[in-house]
């Protein structure tokens, strides 16, 4: 098929593409934006239904984005070639690679989630910033996590900044996003152990038992965690702290607590 090129700024499918950044349109239509090459690769690996993709050579940084355009193409997306102009309009990225797709959103319920045998799970709860959501979501996939859960969200995890600063790991990591109670009454359905971190427990992170069915509970960055997880959770933990800083940034804390667990439980790639 013929591919559309758009060179008018003024183009009904730009002006979609930069209400898609706000979080009401992406809610009301349903989808949203995967900007980047290795972003949209990483959808396409996962056999996310892309619905458009807009490209604009100009913008290229290497040799292959033909063979993913072509791809994606034959995934089922419709394509779109821009003006440099075009898509400098349209690109959240200061300095954007060419490549920007509109994806679906997806809702996926804790019922539908097959567990391991000894599941290990990330619980984050009203995160603020889309870009300590998106690392924790790296996070999570590097330390091996079965499944991330999203509580009573600030930010959404379709935010453009979360897929971003993801890296697409979006796409591999199974996210849920849900009400605490909900996913507290559902942890302890199938047994599983929770450990919340907060700097008023007693017990060091390093010196607890993470092994077993286990679910890291992480609260927002101005907050931390709840009155609700700190009362019901199994075990509060805590980051030992010898400077004059009282906490760390959630996305770090999230890191250092997630490969202790990986430690003791013998994870390794």
């Amino acid at each position: 098929m013929p591919v559309e090129i758009i060179t008018s700024l003024q183009n009904p499918r730009l002006k979609r593409l930069v209400r898609l950044r706000d979080r009401r349109a992406r809610d009301e239509e349903k989808a949203f934006l995967v900007e980047g090459y290795r972003e949209v690769r990483r959808a396409l690996e996962k056999k996310v239904a892309l619905e458009e993709l807009y490209f604009s050579p100009d913008w290229f940084l290497g040799e292959n984005e033909p063979a993913l355009l072509a791809g994606a193409e034959a995934a089922g997306a419709k394509l779109f070639e821009l003006s440099k102009d075009a898509f400098a309009k349209v690109a959240y990225r200061e300095r954007p690679d060419g490549i920007l797709a509109v994806a679906p959103q997806w809702r996926r319920l804790l019922a539908e989630l097959s567990l391991p045998a000894n599941p290990f799970l990330l619980v984050i709860e009203a995160i603020e910033k889309p870009g300590n959501l998106g690392t924790i979501l790296r996070s999570a996939d590097a330390a091996g996590c079965d499944a991330v859960i999203v509580c009573d969200p600030v930010t959404d995890l379709f935010n453009p900044n979360v897929v971003r600063a993801s890296t697409g790991v979006l796409f591999s990591v199974p996210c849920f996003v849900e009400e605490s109670a909900a996913v507290l009454a559902w942890l302890r359905e199938k047994k599983i152990r929770t450990v919340a971190t907060t700097p008023a427990a007693k017990a060091l992170y390093s010196d607890s038992d993470l092994t077993g069915p286990l679910a890291v509970i992480m609260g927002s960055e101005q907050y931390g965690l709840s009155e609700f997880w700190l009362k019901n959770a199994d075990l509060p933990v805590r980051i030992p702290m010898s400077g004059q800083a009282d906490s760390l940034n959630v996305a770090m804390a999230a890191l250092i607590t997630l490969f202790e667990a990986v430690r003791q439980r013998g994870r390794s790639g």
